[in-house]
């Protein structure tokens, strides 16, 4: 059944075409629910409309310049202005300062407390992304760059590479599943009590950190979203 055009909401100004279609899209929702598809639609099409999300597809390794514990200086030859959202070892940072073939990022107690961010120095490599936007192939899997645990290297057997990881993180891995280890994205291949194990390619390896890595050593671990939302709405059902 197709319905009546969305009307704009009163007092959502037609000059400002991105707070419009946001407000659009809640009014569609919370007074028009038929039509909550069509509006959120016409929000993704709309040119003010970008996606906060991440694929796990490393552009490219940066190298840290120098953090102090609160300003992270990246050497990174990605383009970003002031602003832009940037996933650092899996961790959605915003970019404060930019020059010199450098990115400079602020990195709040709660960013250190929940990720291995605390540990970098100089010299040290990191994964580095931009932010995925509206209309870019989504080549890996949704990534918020909201670190859900740290965890670390076991080591390789049988051609597996094995991390252990929180029981916070392990609850929502599946075999086959998706996870995001230092913002790169893998596929869990096995499990077991303690973490779970992915097959790195040797593009991979030399794309990324991971190939970087010695038994032992930190990673930040985001599952995958879609399980904490299924976990969401089944619960008390």
């Amino acid at each position: 059944m197709v319905g009546r055009p969305l009307q704009r909401p009163q007092g959502v100004a037609a000059a400002d075409p991105a707070a419009g279609h946001v407000l659009l899209l809640q009014h569609a929702r919370a007074r028009r629910p038929r039509l909550y598809r069509a509006a959120l639609n016409r929000l993704r099409e709309s040119r003010s409309y970008f996606v906060l999300m991440f694929t796990g597809i490393v552009r490219e390794r940066g190298r840290v310049v120098s953090f102090d514990g609160s300003r992270l200086v990246v050497a990174a030859g990605t383009d970003a202005g002031i602003g832009d959202s940037m996933a650092i070892a899996g961790v959605c940072l915003t970019v404060a300062e930019r020059g010199g073939g450098t990115l400079s990022f602020d990195v709040v107690a709660e960013t250190l407390e929940r990720s291995r961010l605390g540990g970098l120095a100089a010299g040290d490599e990191v994964n580095v992304e931009p932010a995925l936007r509206a209309g870019e192939p989504l080549g890996g899997h949704i990534v918020q760059g909201h670190v859900d645990g740290v965890g670390s290297l076991r080591g390789s057997a049988d051609g597996l590479t094995w991390f252990d990881a929180p029981d916070d993180v392990l609850r929502y891995c599946v075999e086959k599943g998706s996870i995001s280890v230092d913002g790169t994205s893998l596929t869990v291949a096995a499990l077991d009590g303690a973490g779970f194990a992915v097959a790195l390619v040797p593009h991979t390896l030399e794309a990324t950190t991971l190939g970087m890595l010695e038994p032992g050593d930190a990673v930040n671990l985001e599952a995958d979203v879609i399980g904490k939302y299924v976990e969401r709405l089944t619960m008390n059902r």
